[in-house]
């Protein structure tokens, strides 16, 4: 009886070391995405917030490189975070707001349209920088199943050791650095500081259909349902940008959509004068995207409407949230000077 209950304990501790040291190898193996393409370090990064947030941005880069909480705050006590990922499509977009609504609820969800020009998955390279960071749980094995790309094996993404093991004979400082730390964040809520200026040039001609696919104008409508039933505002935007075009047959659609849904929708890029952006001094790549000026520009013009539109309450006064931000902003202002030097 004795050597029949060793037996059943040596078993169980050999099955732990060894689930032990697949994680561990798992771990080492997986990309940080901390120092080298950082945009796959945005998912997980939101897991570590500790207050809430009165408005969610999703989205493509579109929202994480032209929205600015750190300056939402300091202007008009917004709390917000930016679920956005590197070509986040609709269906990620979807998934990252189910996520978030299991532990919060924003009065407001702001979506970014552009992506809706995508009715397929694009990329596993882009899936991953999305959907590496979020934690397990439903959220993400939906948006697995509807992310993944011919070829793509649904369980490497709940154990990375599948895809990523080939790795063990090309490791990086950055893979022992962050084994088993996941370093000091890359954002600010999300946001991604650029402070370079390359003004904006000639706008290369596409081919394009006129008509958005009906995939991602449904899960539109599913991100607007979610929404519906959580009792969360959703505001759609077309973020200021000069390429890719967004062209006028697809602002026809999403303006008769929200019309439609009795859902406010801006195109941002019909209001670069009134926010006053310049893209030959607020983009830092052509104008494909906004540097810090742009994003605090068009942060201060947006954050006012929603702080009219939505009654949002002005959270400055509150402890929790003005150590949060104090200590974001100092953080912020000192990368902020630190780019600016390096440019």
């Amino acid at each position: 009886m004795k050597r029949k209950g060793f037996t059943v304990i040596g078993i169980l501790l050999s099955c732990i070391v060894c689930f032990g040291a697949l994680t561990a190898v798992s771990r080492l193996t997986a990309p940080k995405y901390h120092d080298t393409l950082i945009d796959g370090h945005l998912t997980g990064e939101y897991y570590d917030e500790t207050t809430d947030h009165d408005v969610l941005f999703i989205g493509d880069c579109e929202v994480f490189e032209h929205f600015s909480p750190v300056t939402l705050f300091n202007e008009y006590g917004i709390t917000s975070y930016i679920r956005g990922g590197a070509q986040q499509l609709a269906w990620h977009s979807y998934y990252m707001l189910e996520d978030a609504l299991k532990t919060e609820t924003p009065k407001v969800a702001v979506f970014n349209v552009l992506a809706l020009k995508y009715g397929e998955p694009q990329s596993e390279a882009y899936n991953r920088l999305n959907l590496d960071g979020m934690r397990f749980g439903t959220a993400k094995l939906g948006a697995i199943r509807v992310s993944m790309t011919e070829g793509e094996d649904f369980m490497s993404y709940l154990f990375p050791l599948l895809r990523y093991h080939d790795r063990i004979t090309a490791l990086t400082k950055e893979d022992l650095t962050y084994w088993f730390s996941k370093g000091d964040p890359v954002s600010f809520k999300g946001y991604v500081m650029h402070t370079g200026v390359d003004p904006a040039t000639e706008v290369p001609q596409e081919n394009y259909d006129p008509k958005l696919p009906e995939t991602s104008m449904a899960w539109l409508a599913k991100i607007a349902d979610l929404c519906e039933q959580n009792g969360v505002a959703l505001v759609l935007i077309k973020s200021p940008s000069i390429y890719p075009v967004w062209h006028a047959e697809w602002d026809d659609e999403i303006a008769a959509f929200a019309k439609a849904r009795g859902l406010r929708y801006d195109n941002l890029i019909a209001e670069n004068d009134l926010i006053g952006i310049d893209m030959n001094t607020d983009t830092y790549d052509q104008g494909q995207h906004l540097n810090v000026s742009g994003a605090e520009k068009l942060s201060r013009w947006f954050g006012a409407i929603l702080q009219s539109e939505y009654g949002l309450t002005d959270h400055r006064g509150e402890a929790a949230y003005d150590a949060d931000y104090a200590a974001l902003t100092e953080r912020y202002e000192n990368e902020k000077q630190r780019l600016s030097e390096g440019n």
